[in-house]
This record gives structure tokens, C-alpha cells and sequence, in this order.
């Protein structure tokens, strides 16, 4: 009896030095870490044996005694230089690692092939550089993977097949090249966005249900996008040595007979007649995703319908109304005037598709540049629709891009915009993505509150309907303007996931948006201004939306982690980015009669912010 006792006893001694020598073997990767890459990391209490209680540093928990290191949270914690070698690859029981929002360079260690409980890695906002290693296609376990704003380069691999349990892939703004491999064995990816890459060819059928804005900044084609070009039957060698040879013939043939007529005919009268041939149109600067296209085609008969239909000037609120005989109306006396045919005739590139149609970038032969917006399901009659156009059209302020003409066919439904030089979601999120300071976001945050404001201070009913941070554009100055309010109540309800992030929860259609819904976007907004991530893809790690997050961090006094990594080093500020992200918080409520007016808000940001 005695020897089972102490043997016993001997066993579990044993037991208790295996757990503290997994702690101490993960201990001691911590502090490898540490004396790497520094930052925040070198506020913990190295002094102290355990790990568990270091800032950032998870532990889970057996039979009451602390065991191995399951998740390293230091997001924006200032880590500098390269990840060291027998650090985190040797926390072998890692669930959770985000290091995003550093200046963490380098390559990603192959040694993080050993964590294989792996299920969250986020090294999103980094300087990483190179090819992803291969051992990180072995991490069976892996759900969430954000690799997006590094300098990852070469192939995006086919090995990604291997991660099965992936739900959520994000490599945008990096410099993968090549062809999209077919992900067909990711049967759970949700969300995808390799935007900003030196892609090319065809989107594979398994990616093809992604939305246009996982594609921007490409030279993809297919699904979403615009149709790849047709190659044909395929052509054998000999066929196509002698197309090659046909052709320099024919080309050959073609010089000879321009230099004879040439030589022919000298006299000033054809040479005037050469002069006057077309010629095409001056070259105008690709689109983000370097490819062309032209703008809406408008039938003839579309044309003569309302041709008699604006032959007059009359006042709409405070702009005027200027009718052309093509049917294309222009509102406000200083508006340069164009005709549709002027229109249809200049160059264009494509913006993006939103939620209520595709914006276009018209340069006309005068030299003027438009926005164009054209619509897609719409759901008013041509009676309702003027009204509802010619209404916004009279809506003027300086914190609103102006809308500045339509035009109504049986097909097309196109509206006409000043060009403004940039969205906030592309200073914020994109692939030039510019560093904010705490004073231009502060500036955004007003601009556009003082839109919505006057939007609201119209009528009781008059509300934005779609804000969001690609709806926000900017002047050269930061000034914010609100662009396409209203335009949601013109089509039919929109349910794409684009606006999830920002709908309000009490939201069931979109052509009828309250003030109150327009406030809790509004905060949405602020919040994106402050903590610099992406409302429209929900969140990366924990799949909650943006305000819940937020109120989580907040209620486990992290509030720190809450805020863009680029606004740290704005410390004397602080106070000011806590009360606007309190604003903020009362903005999201999820009780409408609980959230302020955006006259409340307004003033609220003046005075944070001492604007």
C-alpha cells in the first residue's frame, strides 16, 4: 500500500514538472521575442516565473494550474525588426497570434509550421516580406488568415487547399503576381479580398461569388468582373507560324501602298481631307484595375423619346434646371454644359460597382471630368423618379458633393456628379493608403457631420440612406462631403453584405432609412475613422460587427487596443480620441431613441475636437 502511495506521489511530481517546464519552455520563446522586436513587450514583468499574467499573453487553464501559452495578442504595440528564430514557432499549444498594425519585417519564420492548434493569425499592417513558407500550409486548423498590407510576394499557392477549416482569407495590398489558383477545396472561406496585387487572368469558378471589391486594384477578369476576351479554338504551331507570316506579308503590302499614295498625292486639298480623318481619342489613364470600359450605350430611340421633353429653364429650389434636346438634364447656372452624345463619346473608366449601381469617370474631348453614376434597379416610375432627382439636385451645401444632372431612358438611368479627388475608404484601406493624422481625422469627422446635419435639417423624411466611408469624399483639403444621399429610395431593397457593416440593426429596408438609422451609420463611421479597420467585412477576428467589438475591448479596459495603430504616436491627443470614441459608442446604441441627433453630434466633435 505504501509503495502505490508513493508511487503515486512520484507521478504526480512528475506531472507538475511537465506543465512547469511547457510554461518555462514558453516562457523563455516570450522573451526571445522580446529582445527582438521590443515595443510594448518590454513593459511585462520578465522578474515574474509566469507568463500567464505578461500584457497580451494568454494561458489556458488545468485543473486550477496555469499550462501553456494559447494566445499572444500585441496588435499596434510598436514591434520593430524581425521575428526571431525558437520564439513563436516553440509556442507549440498557439489557438490565437495577432501581431498586426507593427513594423515587423522580414520573412514569416517556417518555424510557424509547429503550431499546429493554430486557428486565428492575423500579421495584417506589417512590412513582411518574401514568399509565404510552404510549412504554413500544413496548419490543418487554421480558420481566420489575414497576411493583407505586408510585402508578400511571388505566387499566391495552390496549397492554400490544404487549410480545409479557412473561412476568411485576406492578402490585399501585397505583391502576390501570377493567375488565382482554384481554392476548391476552401468549401468554408466566407470572406476572400486579394485586392492590390499584380494579378492577371481569369477568377477562378470557386472565387467567382466574391463581390467586385475582392478583385479592386487588378488585372483580373471573369466573375464579377469584366468577361475575359475570348481565346478561340486553340491553334497549332504551323498555324500560327503562318498567321505571323501572312501578317508581316500584309503589313508589308500595307507600307508599300501608303508610300505610293503618298507620293501620288501631294496637293493641299486631299492632304486637308487626310487631316480632318478620325482619329482616336487621346489616351486617358487606366482605371485601378487597368481595364477600360466604355460608357452605357443609349439607343438612338432612347434619345428621341424625351427629346422635346427639357426644352425649358425652370427653378428647382436653388438651382436651375437646363434641359438639352437629347434628353441628358443639367442642374445650376455655373454647371459646364455637355450633351448626352458628348458623353457617350468621351473615355471612361470604371470606379467601382456599389450597392446602388457602377460609377463611372467620364473625361469629355473639352477636357472636363464627370462622375456618373449609373443606376440598376430602379424601382420608381419616370414621373416619381424626376421628382425624387430634381429634389436632391436642389439640396446645396458645402459638405455635399453637388449632383449636377440624369438622364431617364427606358434602359439606363444614369446621374451626374462633381469628381471629388478621393473617398475616405481609399485613403483609409487602400492600396496608397495615406498616414491620418489625429487633426485631418477630426476634420473628416466634422466635414461630414455637417452633410448629414444639413441633410436631416431638410425635412422630416430627408435622410442619407447609404453612409459609409466610400460615400465620403474629399477635397485636396480633407474637407469631407457626403455623396449619394437619397439614392437608396430610388431602387429596389438592397440586401448586399456591403452594408451590414453599417445598417443599422433595426434596418429592414433600405428605401426607408431613419434619422436615427442614418446616426448609428454615422457612428459606424467615426469608429472606422478611429480604429482604422473595415466595417464592411465585419471583423476579421472574432466575426462580431465593428461597435460590438469595440464595446468588448472597452469593457475589458484594453481601450488602447481599440485605436489605429498610426494614431499612438499622437499621445497628447488622447483625451480627445477617448470622448469621440464615447461619441461614437452612443451613436451605435442599439436602441434608436438612445442615440443623439446629428445636431447633438456636430456639436459634440467641435467641441473634442476644438474645431
Amino acid at each position: 500500500m505504501l509503495n502505490l502511495f508513493l508511487l503515486f506521489f512520484l507521478l504526480s511530481l512528475s506531472s507538475i514538472a511537465i506543465v512547469f517546464s511547457d510554461l518555462e519552455a514558453d516562457r523563455s520563446a516570450l522573451l526571445r521575442l522580446r529582445g527582438a522586436v521590443r515595443g510594448r513587450t518590454l513593459l511585462w514583468n520578465t522578474t515574474s516565473s509566469n507568463p500567464c499574467s505578461w500584457e497580451g499573453v494568454t494561458c489556458d487553464n488545468l485543473t486550477n494550474q496555469s499550462n501553456r501559452v494559447i494566445a499572444l495578442r500585441l496588435p499596434g504595440d510598436g514591434l520593430i525588426g524581425q521575428l526571431p528564430l525558437n520564439s513563436i514557432g516553440n509556442l507549440t499549444q498557439l489557438q490565437y497570434l495577432s501581431l498586426r498594425g507593427n513594423f515587423l519585417s522580414g520573412p514569416i519564420p517556417s518555424e510557424l509550421g509547429s503550431c499546429t492548434e493554430l486557428r486565428n493569425l492575423h500579421l495584417q499592417g506589417n512590412r513582411f516580406s518574401g514568399e509565404i513558407p510552404e510549412t504554413l500550409f500544413t496548419l490543418k486548423n487554421l480558420e481566420r488568415l489575414n497576411l493583407a498590407r505586408n510585402n508578400f510576394s511571388g505566387d499566391i499557392s495552390s496549397a492554400f487547399n490544404n487549410l480545409t477549416k479557412l473561412r476568411i482569407l485576406y492578402l490585399e495590398n501585397n505583391q502576390f503576381n501570377g493567375s488565382l489558383p482554384n481554392l476548391n477545396s476552401l468549401t468554408e472561406l466566407r470572406k476572400f479580398n486579394v485586392s492590390f496585387n499584380a494579378l492577371t487572368g481569369s477568377i477562378p469558378p470557386r472565387l467567382d461569388t466574391f463581390s467586385s471589391q475582392s478583385y479592386l486594384g487588378t488585372s483580373l477578369c471573369g466573375g464579377p468582373l469584366v468577361s475575359c476576351p475570348s481565346n478561340g479554338n486553340k491553334l497549332s504551331g504551323g498555324a500560327i507560324a503562318g498567321i505571323i507570316v501572312g501578317s508581316v506579308i500584309g503589313l508589308l503590302l500595307i507600307l508599300v501602298i501608303m508610300f505610293i499614295l503618298c507620293r501620288k498625292y501631294r496637293s493641299r486639298k486631299l492632304l486637308q481631307q487626310v487631316e480632318r480623318s478620325p482619329i482616336p481619342p487621346s489616351p486617358v489613364k487606366p482605371s485601378e484595375n487597368g481595364i477600360w470600359s466604355p460608357m452605357p450605350i443609349i439607343t438612338v430611340t432612347e434619345e428621341q423619346q424625351f427629346s422635346n421633353s427639357f426644352a425649358s429653364k425652370e427653378r428647382v429650389g436653388k438651382v436651375v434646371v437646363q434641359g438639352g434636346s437629347d434628353g441628358l438634364v443639367l442642374f445650376g447656372e455655373d454647371v459646364e454644359m455637355f450633351s448626352l452624345q458628348d458623353l457617350l463619346r468621351s473615355s471612361a473608366e470604371v470606379l467601382g460597382k456599389g450597392t446602388v449601381g457602377t460609377t463611372y469617370k467620364a473625361y469629355l474631348e473639352s477636357g472636363a471630368e464627370v462622375i456618373v453614376k449609373r443606376l440598376k434597379n430602379v424601382c420608381l416610375s419616370e414621373k416619381e423618379f424626376r421628382g425624387e432627382i430634381e429634389d436632391l439636385g436642389s439640396f446645396i451645401h458645402e459638405n455635399l458633393v453637388p449632383l449636377r444632372g440624369y438622364f431617364y431612358g427606358t434602359g439606363e438611368k444614369l446621374l451626374i456628379f462633381e469628381p471629388m479627388p478621393r473617398s475616405l475608404s481609399i485613403l483609409l484601406h487602400g492600396h496608397s493608403r495615406r498616414s491620418l493624422s489625429w487633426e485631418i481625422r477630426c476634420k473628416i469627422a466634422l466635414g461630414a457631420a455637417y452633410g448629414i446635419q444639413y441633410l436631416h435639417s431638410i425635412s422630416p423624411d430627408t435622410t442619407h440612406g447609404n453612409i459609409k466611408s466610400s460615400n465620403i469624399l474629399l477635397t485636396e483639403y480633407y474637407d469631407a462631403c457626403p455623396s449619394e444621399f437619397g439614392l437608396t429610395r430610388l431602387v429596389s431593397d438592397i440586401t448586399s453584405p456591403n452594408l451590414n457593416g453599417y445598417r443599422a440593426p433595426e434596418v429592414t429596408d433600405s428605401r426607408n432609412i431613419s434619422k436615427k438609422a442614418d446616426v448609428y451609420s454615422f457612428g459606424v463611421l467615426l469608429l472606422e475613422l478611429l480604429t482604422g479597420k473595415e466595417p464592411d467585412n465585419v471583423l476579421v477576428e472574432d466575426e462580431i460587427d465593428l461597435p460590438s467589438w469595440v464595446q468588448s475591448v472597452v469593457q475589458e479596459n484594453w481601450t488602447i487596443e481599440v485605436f489605429d495603430p498610426e494614431l499612438i504616436n499622437f499621445d497628447n491627443f488622447e483625451e480627445q480620441m477617448l470622448q469621440l470614441l464615447n461619441l461614437a459608442i452612443s451613436c451605435t446604441v442599439q436602441h434608436p431613441d438612445r442615440r443623439p441627433s446629428m445636431v447633438e453630434i456636430t456639436r459634440r466633435i467641435k467641441e473634442i475636437c476644438s474645431l
